[in-house]
C-alpha cells in the first residue's frame, strides 16, 4: 500500500529536508518514526528538498507500507510520535504507481519581510528590514520572471551543467501586508536556491540598489556569476505542491 503524506513542519532547528550527518534533519525525523512502527526500515520520497532553516506548509512525500491501517489512523500514528514542529496534514492512499517527485506539476513558495525589526518573536520565520521596500519598483521588476526562462543566473554554482535548467514561473506577486512583504511564488519546478536569489534580487530593486532594466539583464545573461543575491533562508516557506490528478 502507498501513502501520500502532505507535512507541514519548522525548519528552524533542522538541516533540511535530507538526511545528512551533520545534524538532525525532517526526513530522518520521520523515517525513523515509520521504521519504529513497520520494525524494519522505511524510506520515503518527497516532492523535492527544502534546505535548512526553510519551513514548509505543504511539503508531500510517498512511502510504502505493509501495515493494515487506514489512512486517518497512520496521521494519528505518525503525529503521535513525531516532534511538536513537524505535523502530518493529511495521509491518503494512492496508487502504487503514484511518485511525490515526479507526479508534481507545480510548486508555490511563498517568502516573508518584515519591517518590524524590534519583534523577537519572528527572527526565525521572516527576514527583517529595517527600512521599507519599493513596492511598485519591486512588483514591476518580478514581472520580468514570468513565463518560461533559462534561470542559469539565479541558481547554485554547484548544479551540474548538463541538468536543464529551464522553468516556467507562473505566478508572482508581492503584497504589503502591514509592515511585512509578502512573495508568492508558483511555477512547474525552481532550481536550487532559484527561489531565494530571485527574492533577494527584487528586494535590492526595493532599495533601489538594482534597477529593471539590470535585473532582465541578469535573467537575460544565463550566468551563474551575474546574480550575487541569496535571500536568508528562515523566511522562505514550501506552501504547495499540486500533482496531475488535482
Amino acid at each position: 500500500m502507498r501513502f501520500k503524506v502532505t507535512v507541514a513542519y519548522n525548519g528552524a532547528h533542522y538541516y533540511g529536508w535530507q538526511t545528512q550527518h551533520r545534524g538532525d534533519s525532517i526526513e530522518e525525523a520521520i523515517e525513523a518514526v515509520l521504521t519504529g512502527m513497520h520494525a524494519k526500515e522505511i524510506e520515503i520520497v518527497a516532492s523535492g528538498r527544502t534546505d535548512a532553516k526553510v519551513h514548509a506548509l505543504g511539503q508531500v512525500f510517498h512511502f510504502d507500507s505493509d501495515l493494515d491501517i487506514t489512512s486517518e489512523a497512520m496521521k494519528v500514528a505518525l503525529n503521535s510520535q513525531l516532534p511538536k514542529d513537524i505535523r502530518i496534514q493529511k495521509v491518503e492512499c494512492v496508487s502504487d504507481e503514484f511518485h511525490a517527485r515526479f507526479d508534481a506539476i507545480s510548486k508555490r513558495y511563498d517568502y516573508y519581510v518584515t519591517c518590524d525589526v524590534d519583534n523577537p518573536f519572528i527572527e526565525d520565520f521572516m527576514m527583517r528590514s529595517a527600512k521599507e521596500l519599493d513596492l511598485l519598483a519591486m512588483q514591476k521588476s518580478a514581472a520580468i520572471f514570468l513565463g518560461k526562462h533559462d534561470f542559469t543566473s539565479f541558481t547554485s554554482a554547484k548544479i551540474d551543467d548538463r541538468k536543464n535548467r529551464i522553468r516556467e514561473i507562473t505566478r508572482f506577486e508581492i503584497l504589503k501586508e502591514e509592515r511585512q512583504y509578502h512573495f508568492i511564488l508558483e511555477g512547474d519546478g525552481f532550481l536550487r536556491y532559484m527561489v531565494r536569489m530571485i527574492v533577494q534580487t527584487i528586494i535590492e530593486v526595493g532599495k533601489h540598489k538594482e534597477t529593471f532594466e539590470e535585473v532582465k539583464a541578469m535573467l537575460e545573461g544565463k550566468d551563474k556569476h551575474l546574480c550575487k543575491y541569496k535571500a536568508c533562508a528562515q523566511g522562505l516557506y514550501l506552501v504547495e505542491v499540486k500533482y496531475k490528478e488535482e
